[in-house]
């Protein structure tokens, strides 16, 4: 058994315990509880099953439950095993229970660029959940700024020539993975703060927890064309691909 297993189970005997301690020394629950436990013994017992008998069922399990919730250490339990399989069980076992949620829906951006220019303010609809296609968007290059709620998004800058000085790509994203296709000969520099998620960069992976990163590539000090990408999410994987 893996050690953080050892201790969930550890901590949450402890707080059985205690449970079990707390109802003891609280003779109206402990009377809830043995009635409750009493009643449902003799609804088993029972061969024919009548009107009687379900209201003796019913009776039993509401007092159990009532005897149960009444319990302070009974609650720290069930907070503590939801922090504990929400933040380290999942990434033990491998199991993702989020793969069908409706966050990991799909949104493609196909980046065009055109070079900055004036213009009169101007405001764009942008679609925070479900699936979407852009392909044929243009950005200028000091406007790419996006903000999503949820969903898997793909961000493809592999058809695009960039300018030689320093571009910036922006996202602030909710849940789900993204993804960045850079292009080769593009220099980056990543800067990346999540709750919790994994960055996939030139090949390494790094696992965050409630962190920031900032990672260069090798060629960023000399190569005159630079693409900076700032991302935060609460919760989801990125991944910056050269294409």
């Amino acid at each position: 058994m893996k050690s953080p297993w050892r201790f969930f189970f550890v901590v949450e005997a402890l707080l059985l315990l205690f449970a079990i301690w707390q109802i003891l020394s609280n003779p109206p629950l402990l009377f809830l509880l043995i009635m409750g436990i009493l009643s449902l013994v003799l609804v088993q017992r029972r061969q024919r099953k009548s009107n009687f008998t379900n209201f003796l069922m019913v009776s039993g399990l509401i007092a159990i439950f009532i005897s149960l919730i009444n319990s302070p250490a009974l609650w720290l339990m069930l907070i503590f095993a939801i922090l504990f399989i929400g933040l380290k069980g999942v990434e033990l076992t491998g199991i993702d229970f989020t793969k069908h949620s409706f966050w990991r829906k799909k949104k493609m951006i196909i980046v065009e660029t055109q070079e900055p220019k004036d213009s009169h303010p101007q405001k764009r609809k942008q679609q925070w959940i479900g699936n979407e296609r852009i392909g044929s968007q243009v950005y200028e290059w000091d406007d790419i700024n996006l903000d999503i709620l949820t969903g898997d998004t793909i961000i493809d800058l592999g058809n695009t020539l960039l300018p030689k000085k320093e571009n910036a790509v922006i996202v602030r994203k909710g849940f789900g993975r993204t993804r960045i296709l850079v292009p080769s000969g593009v220099a980056i520099k990543l800067e990346h703060s999540t709750f919790i998620g994994n960055v996939l960069f030139e090949g390494e992976q790094t696992g965050l927890r409630n962190e920031r990163v900032t990672i260069y590539s090798a060629d960023y000090t000399e190569n005159n064309r630079r693409l900076k990408i700032l991302t935060n999410t609460i919760v989801g994987d990125l991944e910056v691909i050269r294409v």
